[in-house]
């Protein structure tokens, strides 16, 4: 083939090539990227579109002196397009080539996470905080941790030792009572009880009787109480909280109203605390039970607690005894029960009530309906006032009352009487009186075991030596207890199985199991 030939053959095949890559005179690049079999507004077809030769040779025109320039463009807009083909991969292979990144960086040394699992009881935390407060942990909390109930009384845990055991009990789950009476916690015990118990909602029972609370104890127990939802039963007994005091459990209970019992007794509470708990009692919609016994109440204060009792409609028990109402107090008490329906127990017992005292009390009896127990032993009001008391009872024909407590109050035949008449009207009535704790019955004593054997051989005239002879036949003075209780049931004896293993028990004073005759006679004569 000829050179020129050679050369034009070339040069059309350039021009096809190049017009692939141009539209009608318009240069055109490659495609940003390859069209995807799937992708939307692609076409799945690999045909060239073909151009006629007049067209061919237009083009051929004007690429002669461009032709060197646009195959470099290509070049380089080709490797551009590989390059982003490159870096634009599907979220699953970038997924792979993590992986296989991960997989490539794999080393011997695995750092493992390690969970601690929780503990209910707290045992760990008790044993870590033992050791950092210096105190040894005491066995008897490590056994009981699961107990619903834990009783830990006069185990002198002393103010570091509540530090450890609150720790743990933040977060212990099983324990719902908890007594720690007598520990000498002191205040700065108290304060690390109270802050577990803003934490810890299981406990809903606590006895801090007995710690020597004192200041401190009372400010951070009653700021505790603003926050604690749980608990329902406190028994702060014994602190030593006083008048000064008294305006942190005023507060607290003007603000709790999910306590129902507290024990606030055996302290020295006196005038003025009665005013400001007075109030506060007042207010209060969710106590029912209030042990204030054992304080300093008297005048005024007194007076202003009874008020408050008035204006309270959940209180169901009150125990004020041994404190000082005296008369003042007690008709404060009276006009109280007359407007208060919800009280079932008062106590005020030991509080200086004399005569003038227990009729002004009687008064509010006569109106009230739901008192059921009422204490007042120990009152200097003689059987007088115990009388008034059970009349204004027997005229309240909607009367509640099935117990009265006269203890160390002697009284008289009137009195007697009277209580037998009331005694017909309401039937589960009980009285103790006259100094002993033995409730009031107009009944008989039951005679003993061997009152009744002898009644029983009197009536029958029967002889002692008869009723022997016909147990022991063969004639010998003892007999044993087998023996002795087959011949009782043969002469038809009327002992219950209790009352004649009394009596045998009685005439057998060796207890070697052998009853003898002439022991048993000395006691039947006697």
């Amino acid at each position: 083939m000829l050179p020129s030939v050679q050369e034009a053959g070339d040069a059309e095949q350039g021009e096809e090539e190049e017009a692939h890559t141009r539209l009608g005179g318009i240069e055109s690049r490659p495609p940003s990227r390859p069209l995807a079999s799937f992708s939307r507004g692609s076409v799945h077809s690999s045909k060239t579109v073909s151009r006629s030769a007049g067209t061919r040779s237009t083009l051929s025109a004007g690429s002669t002196t461009s032709k060197a320039s646009r195959a470099h463009d290509a070049v380089e807009e080709t490797e551009e397009e590989q390059q982003r083909q490159t870096t634009r991969r599907s979220p699953s292979e970038e997924s792979e080539l993590v992986q296989e990144s991960e997989e490539g960086w794999d080393t011997d040394v695995e750092i493992e996470e390690t969970k601690k699992v929780y503990d209910p009881t707290g045992k760990e935390k008790y044993l870590e905080a033992c050791q950092a407060y210096g105190v040894v942990p005491i066995s008897y909390f490590l056994r009981h941790m699961k107990d619903s109930e834990l009783i830990m009384m006069h185990h002198g845990l002393g103010p570091q030792g509540a530090k450890a055991l609150s720790l743990a009990l933040v977060t212990n789950t099983f324990i719902v009572k908890l007594n720690l009476s007598d520990n000498s916690l002191e205040g700065e015990g108290a304060a690390a009880i109270a802050e577990m118990l803003k934490d810890n909602c299981y406990i809903t029972e606590i006895d801090l009787s007995s710690n020597r609370l004192g200041f401190k104890g009372a400010r951070v127990l009653s700021a505790m109480l603003f926050e604690n939802t749980s608990l329902r039963k406190l028994n702060l007994s014994g602190n030593g909280f006083n008048d000064q005091m008294a305006s942190f459990f005023a507060e607290a209970l003007m603000n709790n109203q999910k306590v129902e019992s507290l024990d606030l007794s055996h302290n020295m509470f006196g005038g003025s605390a009665g005013e400001t708990l007075g109030v506060a009692i007042a207010e209060n919609t969710g106590m029912k039970e209030l042990n204030f016994s054992w304080n300093y109440l008297r005048g005024k204060g007194a007076i202003a607690f009874a008020k408050g009792l008035g204006a309270n409609i959940f209180l169901q028990v009150l125990d004020l005894s041994y404190n000082g109402f005296s008369n003042e107090g007690a008709a404060v008490l009276g006009d109280a029960l007359k407007v208060n329906n919800v009280l079932e127990e008062l106590n005020i017992s030991n509080n200086r009530i004399s005569l003038e005292g227990a009729i002004s009390l009687a008064l509010g009896l006569k109106e009230n309906k739901t008192l059921r127990v009422l204490g007042m032993a120990r009152n200097p009001m003689k059987s007088e006032g115990c009388f008034g008391i059970l009349k204004a009872i027997q005229a309240n024909r909607e009367s509640a009352i099935e117990a009265l407590d006269f203890s160390d109050i002697t009284v008289n035949k009137e009195f007697e009487d009277l209580y037998n008449t009331v005694k017909s009207i309401i039937p589960n009535l009980t009285v103790q009186h006259g100094g002993n704790t033995v409730l009031f019955k107009k009944d008989k004593p039951k005679a003993d075991p061997l009152t009744k054997l002898k009644n029983h051989l009197i009536e029958k005239s029967l002889r002692l030596v008869d009723f022997f002879v016909n147990v022991d036949e063969d004639k010998s003075t003892l007999i044993n207890r087998l023996e002795f209780q087959q011949g009782l049931l043969k002469a038809g004896i009327p002992l219950s199985q209790d009352e004649l293993q009394q009596l045998m028990d009685s005439l057998d004073k060796d207890k070697n199991g052998e009853i003898d005759f002439s022991e048993c006679k000395r006691l039947l004569s006697s």
